[in-house]
């Protein structure tokens, strides 16, 4: 093979995929059939979850620069009168829950980051113009264009293809899928300009019935405005001057001396592709699901797709799982991405009226319901966000250990767990990232000391030791690493008595980490290379865990060399 995967597009789910599998130690081409990024402003909205991603693709000084953390969201009527206020608290995953940023410079940096790897490769001037799926591997052939203009064509050979090359996606096309849902007939039109004249943090969404807007304040005094276009307005009207100033008539006092980066017209669409695998070609962000701006979701959803897909790809390529392990990529990014495309086709629902009765009448809703602290604080953290939740997968129902589906609600076990405080399943969630304290880092994000593969974690115990030499030679094949959480106070002890077992030691410095364990009433955690949870268990149950896992991922048999080398 001339590379393990071949990427179409270099957007910023594919060039999110090449950093991941290299910073796995897989190879891959990246093939774009434009001859350089797209420069101009897009997705506005960066979440924890996909900084928590960047951290993991060893990146984040480089986009940190482009982002603004802590961006607050108000949903405003006509009146001026806030209805909803956004405005996320806490850090569950090492990150501020909300950045605003720069799509084009953050893209720039995630496609400088791929100089790194000597196996990743980007190539521009490449259309793809068919991929074979030949059984035992795939071709994919592009037509190159060349400096000179003239044009030949290219054919590479990999292991699999991932299609990332936007909502038109001629991958997903010639998978001949579904692209389910629709996409109303609502205009919008964008205007981005590089000197702010507001100079106002944070994000206002319009929900005017005389012209429903959203104005954003983004880094390096950047500003947005989207507007709703009438259906009597066509499209071409935003070419003149006259009409965009009228547009911003009411939000600027003097729209002549605005540095335009560009003003564009679209529309939304909530749709989802009936399969995200075929075979060895698959399809990951816009490509497989589009969705509405509203709840800036589209980014970090590519984000998800390429967090997901990279570990089993990377896991397959490895040879330490069978190729079925991909089918659950789909399994498990289907119906969150559903679940986001839902939610932003609702947020636009709300935005979107213009008839002066229907906006009346959500405005004494949004009242009544802005006087109960709790509706408001509901709001506020953003606890209407569905947030990832695996419910079969490379999943391992807690108390039953059955491999590869689980229950929302735990089932009553041992007594230890049946008096969990949270009854909740904490399996197929992502793990959360506090400070720590190991014997080398003060104050470091768990992600940084644990690494980016698989981690086996116990609450006060060697987890080394709660396993037998087959056991450990099957999570050495995994590439797994042990980690033994506990109180700072007991930091130097462990690292005393652990010494020699390979066992790293990390200190719970705020009590995040005790708290975790406590509130779920289990002793070891299997976290898998995205940081979500795999399986949890009481210690004694680590190794019949450890064997639904494995059945679960549709892990290969040890080398018996392995084998041979724990038990030596």
């Amino acid at each position: 093979m001339q590379t393990e995967v071949v990427i179409v597009g270099a957007g910023p789910t594919g060039l999110a995929l090449a950093n991941l599998l290299g910073r796995y130690g897989r190879s891959a081409i990246v093939l774009e059939t434009r001859s350089d990024l797209i420069d101009y402003p897009r997705g506005v909205g960066l979440d924890d979850e996909s900084m928590r991603s960047i951290q993991t693709m060893d990146l984040v000084e480089s986009v940190r620069p482009y982002t603004i953390p802590h961006h607050v969201m108000r949903l405003v009527n006509g009146k001026g009168e806030t209805m909803i206020t956004n405005a996320p608290q806490g850090e569950p995953f090492g990150w501020p829950r909300k950045f605003g940023f720069i799509q084009p410079l953050v893209d720039r940096q995630l496609f400088e980051g791929l100089a790194r790897f000597d196996d990743i490769d980007v190539r521009f001037g490449h259309h793809v113009t068919e991929a074979r799926d030949l059984g035992d591997h795939v071709e994919v052939t592009a037509t190159v264009t060349q400096a000179d203009g003239t044009t030949r064509e290219e054919t590479i050979t990999a292991q699999y293809v991932v299609g990332c090359e936007g909502g038109s996606s001629p991958t997903r096309k010639r998978m001949d899928v579904e692209f389910v849902g629709h996409s109303p007939s609502t205009r919008w039109v964008v205007i981005d300009v590089r000197n702010d004249p507001l100079g106002l943090p944070n994000v206002y969404l319009g929900a005017d019935p005389a012209r429903p807007y959203v104005s954003i304040g983004l880094p390096h005094g950047i500003r947005r405005w989207e507007f709703m276009l009438f259906d009597d307005e066509p499209s071409e009207r935003v070419e003149d001057d006259e009409f965009v100033a009228a547009l911003l008539e009411d939000h600027v006092p003097d729209s002549s001396t605005l540095d335009v980066i560009r003003r564009r017209v679209f529309t939304h669409h909530g749709r989802i592709a009936s399969r995200f695998r075929q075979g060895r070609v698959l399809i990951a962000g816009d490509a497989a699901h589009l969705m509405p701006v509203w709840m800036g979701q589209g980014w970090n959803s590519g984000m998800r797709d390429a967090t997901n897909l990279s570990w089993k790809l990377a896991t397959v390529l490895a040879g330490q799982a069978h190729d079925s392990l991909l089918d659950t990529f789909e399994i498990e990014r289907h119906d969150h991405a559903k679940a986001m495309i839902d939610l932003s086709m609702t947020f636009g629902n709300i935005i979107k009226p213009t008839n002066r009765v229907v906006c009346g009448a959500r405005d004494l809703a949004s009242r009544a319901l802005n006087l109960s602290p709790r509706v408001k604080d509901y709001f506020a953290d953003m606890r209407f966000k569905p947030m990832p939740f695996y419910a079969k997968g490379v999943v391992v129902a807690p108390d039953t250990l059955v491999a590869g589906e689980q229950p929302r609600k735990r089932t009553s076990g041992f007594m230890t767990v049946k008096n969990a405080v949270e009854k909740s399943t904490p399996v197929g969630k992502q793990f959360p990232q506090p400070r720590v304290n190991t014997a080398e880092h003060t104050g470091a994000r768990l992600d940084d000391v644990t690494g980016t593969w698989w981690t086996v974690a116990a609450w006060g115990n060697d987890p080394a030791r709660l396993f037998t030499d087959e056991e450990r030679a099957q999570l050495r094949h995994m590439g797994a690493r042990f980690v033994s959480f506990m109180s700072e106070t007991q930091r130097p002890w462990a690292e005393a008595e652990y010494a020699g077992s390979g066992t790293l030691v990390v200190g719970d410095v705020d009590g995040a980490l005790k708290g975790w364990f406590d509130k779920h009433a289990v002793g070891v955690v299997f976290l898998r290379p995205d940081r979500f949870v795999g399986a949890t268990c009481l210690a004694q149950e680590s190794g019949r865990a450890l064997a639904a896992l494995r059945t679960a991922m549709s892990a290969t048999a040890v080398p018996a060399v392995q084998l041979a080398e724990v038990a030596a």
